[in-house]
């Protein structure tokens, strides 16, 4: 008996040393050192840091991480998507949606899981065991030598049943299914926020593309303009500072064209952005109708500031977290309640093998076995379950679940007052955005005029080179102005109704 015991313990000595090794094997996994053995660290004042010379942070490439996303063979190459198309395209494919929808579906099945907890449980077991045993024992003198060993199995079908808990169970399916409306809620504000997001990139893109068409009309001015500076210095009556100033602005006309072009392009790689497509991606984008704003862009700020707290998705998601945690509190405080459960066992016991088990109720608990011999065995037991003490553990959870309560009712609060406020800034914005349109519109039309009287005044030796380069860059400035003016209005009004709960489809 003494050298099972040894034998015994030198496995277990064995099984431990086999699992330290195990667990040390992996640190050359990690960095062998803060720096590598190639490094020499310079000396340098305790307030200067370490530079990484000779450092090199290079990973070695992963051909399987390296794969682009396939292009949506869907797509019409020859077909212009207008911004309604664009955004049902983003609503479609845009990965947040889908992260958003399996979200929202694990907290329906958690709900789910909640409202399982009404019926009872089954498990069938099947258990098979040997016992051995050898030893010695001495009585007046006399030593005896012996060994027994029996073999058997126990098969057995159990049944739990909480028939009562005095509302733990319903507060927990309150609070799980207020969390899965919490998820639901923010499932639809996702979909804003891409409308949105789509709606504001479309708007700088058309304006980045007025722009380049506008950087392409400026060059077109600037060469006239240098023509003619040509034209009248081939006459006799130009100098060369003139046709030097015209071929200067032509040069820099030139770079503004070759500047609106990438911003362009950097545009376009930021709609597909928001769209959820790769910025490899090739789709054509239909201009939008320019129009004029009328005044009923112009909503009552108290009256959307009172409908937005009513149906923006951040603060509806915020209150149904904060009625969850409400429940919450009651499910843990009815912890303190005893349970009235029914039990069952049926089972099936073959050899000598013996086993004794208390009735299963709860997770923490051994299974329903009472049974020994070789028999059949049923067995019914309704029972009361009643919490004594716990090391406070139901006091801990109780004030766990009332602190987070307070922490959602503050949620709920600072989103009501960031609500308010950026409702009130995307109103600001869009005051100003409207306004500043008129403007530009006026300045551009102005600076038209402008522009057309100095250089047919140039052109008829009545006016200066300078006069017609000044009403030129003035002419750009105003028309770049005017469509950033334009785009900037738009994606106001985006952001205002995004912020106010009522965005589903693009502003107009």
């Amino acid at each position: 008996m003494h050298n099972i015991h040894l034998k015994t313990a030198s496995v277990l000595l064995a099984l431990c040393a086999i699992a330290v090794k195990a667990q040390s094997t992996y640190l050359p996994i990690a960095p062998s050192a803060l720096v590598s053995s190639e490094q020499k660290l310079p000396t340098h004042s305790p307030q200067e840091a370490p530079p990484a010379v000779g450092q090199s942070y290079t990973l070695t490439p992963n051909p399987s991480a390296a794969v682009l996303p396939k292009p949506h063979v869907d797509l019409d190459a020859e077909h212009a998507y207008t911004l309604p198309e664009l955004i049902d395209l983003a609503e479609r494919e845009h990965p947040e949606t889908r992260i958003a929808w399996e979200t929202a579906r694990n907290a329906a099945l958690t709900a789910g899981i909640a409202r399982s907890t009404y019926l009872p449980r089954m498990s069938a077991n099947i258990i098979g065991g040997h016992q051995a045993s050898s030893g010695s024992s001495s009585a007046f003198g006399v030593n005896t030598q012996g060994s027994e060993s029996v073999t058997g199995s126990v098969s057995s079908v159990t049944l739990a049943w909480l028939l009562f808990d005095f509302g733990a169970r319903r507060n927990a399916v309150d609070a799980a299914q207020k969390v899965s409306l919490a998820s639901n809620i923010l499932f639809t504000g996702v979909h804003q926020k891409i409308i949105h997001d789509v709606c504001v990139a479309y708007y700088l893109y058309l304006a980045a593309s007025r722009n380049t068409v506008t950087a392409a009309k400026a060059l077109q001015n600037t060469q006239e303009i240098q023509k003619a500076a040509e034209e009248r210095y081939r006459g006799g009556i130009g100098t060369v500072l003139e046709s030097t100033q015209t071929r200067q602005v032509t040069a820099q006309a030139q770079l503004a064209r070759i500047q609106t072009e990438g911003a362009e392009r950097n545009a376009y790689a930021s709609l597909l952005g928001a769209m959820g497509f790769s910025a490899l991606e090739k789709i054509k984008i239909a201009p939008l109708e320019r129009h004029t704003f009328t005044d009923d862009t112009r909503p009552a700020i108290a009256q959307v500031v009172t409908d937005a707290l009513s149906r923006r998705a951040d603060v509806l998601a915020a209150y149904a977290a904060e009625q969850a945690s409400q429940a919450a509190v009651k499910a843990a405080e009815t912890a303190y309640r005893p349970k009235i459960f029914l039990a069952g066992t049926g089972a099936y016991v073959s050899g000598q093998l013996g086993l004794t088990a208390i009735p299963a109720i709860g997770e923490q608990q051994l299974p329903t076995l009472n049974i020994t011999g070789n028999h059949w065995n049923s067995t019914v037991l309704l029972g009361l379950s009643v919490p004594i003490f716990d090391g406070h553990a139901r006091a801990n959870a109780i004030n766990e679940a009332k602190n987070n309560s307070a922490k959602a009712a503050a949620t709920l609060d600072q989103t009501r007052v960031v609500a308010i406020r950026e409702i009130v800034a995307a109103q600001n914005a869009l005051e100003t955005s409207l306004a500043a349109d008129e403007a530009a519109r006026t300045l551009q039309d102005v600076s038209q005029i402008s522009y057309d009287a100095a250089l047919d005044a140039y052109k008829h030796d009545v006016g200066t080179i300078t006069a017609v380069v000044a009403a030129q860059t003035q002419l750009l400035q105003a028309t770049l102005a005017s469509d950033d003016a334009y785009s900037s209005t738009l994606s106001a009004a985006a952001t205002l109704a995004f912020v106010s709960g009522t965005l589903v489809t693009a502003p107009r």
